[in-house]
């Protein structure tokens, strides 16, 4: 991936952060896109230490004239953009019953909406040049249903069903694009829903009163883990890989 262009959004924490730290490794130029300002300023200074090339851009992406805008200078700023890795996401547990307007839109502002924008307006350009690999993190609750997470796995399904219709749309374009279906993951959103450091085991273990199954692995998934299957489907090793989802769940789903 050396002096590959790479964008990726939702890329100051959690995962997003791990990718854009795993493409650094592989000398890629990485547009780093996020809403938190502090947190990108941190890690573009973190890593132009060491020699890396990072540009951060602080960006809603649930905004479609701010994610056109800003793919454009990233192409000014780095060059043709060769690789789209959607992360940004949002999560707001609650009964459907309880859930607002707003909670419910939120989710697919993000999680839905910020991937067809970004999704379009890169792949528009990744055509006219024949050559391009996006990536969509979705989650495992896209595959099964949930308590209190009916508005995070709805727009999570739907992310995972453009990402294959994109694929489809463009593979005449030598453009690949796939999906990486996380389960439960040590990140700042997954510690805000535990109770307290064990937070990690009830997940672990599972629970019959909310049909969940447990992680037969016995452990919740590193950032790194997610960001070694996005830079695989980025990379020429998976070349004749597209429209394909890769949970990384630790068996969470049972190979659904």
């Amino acid at each position: 991936m050396e002096g590959k262009v790479a964008l990726v959004t939702g890329a100051a924490q959690g995962i997003g952060e791990a990718v854009v730290r795993a493409l650094a490794e592989q000398g890629a130029r990485i547009a780093v896109v996020d809403r938190n300002e502090a947190g990108l300023r941190s890690l573009v200074v973190d890593l132009t230490e060491v020699g890396a090339k990072v540009l951060g851009y602080k960006v809603d992406v649930g905004r479609s004239s701010e994610v056109e805008a800003i793919v454009g200078q990233v192409e000014r700023d780095l060059g043709p953009i060769d690789m789209l890795i959607n992360v940004a996401g949002v999560l707001r547990m609650g009964a459907i019953e309880s859930l607002s307007d707003e909670d419910w839109q939120s989710h697919f502002t993000v999680n839905t909406n910020g991937v067809f924008y970004a999704s379009r307006a890169v792949v528009r350009r990744m055509a006219t040049r024949q050559s391009g690999a996006i990536v969509t993190v979705s989650s495992n609750a896209s595959k099964v249903p949930r308590t209190q997470m009916s508005a995070y796995v709805a727009s999570k399904a739907a992310s995972t069903m453009f990402t294959k219709c994109l694929a489809l749309e463009y593979a005449k374009d030598n453009i690949r694009c796939n999906v990486v279906s996380p389960g439960s993951t040590d990140t700042e959103m997954q510690r805000l829903l535990w109770k307290d450091e064990n937070g990690a085991q009830p997940i672990i273990d599972g629970s019959s009163e909310s049909y969940r199954v447990g992680i037969p692995l016995g452990k919740i998934a590193t950032p790194a883990d997610i960001a070694a299957s996005v830079l695989f489907l980025l990379s020429s090793r998976a070349g004749h890989i597209t429209m394909h989802d890769v949970c990384v769940d630790g068996g969470a789903t049972l190979g659904c």
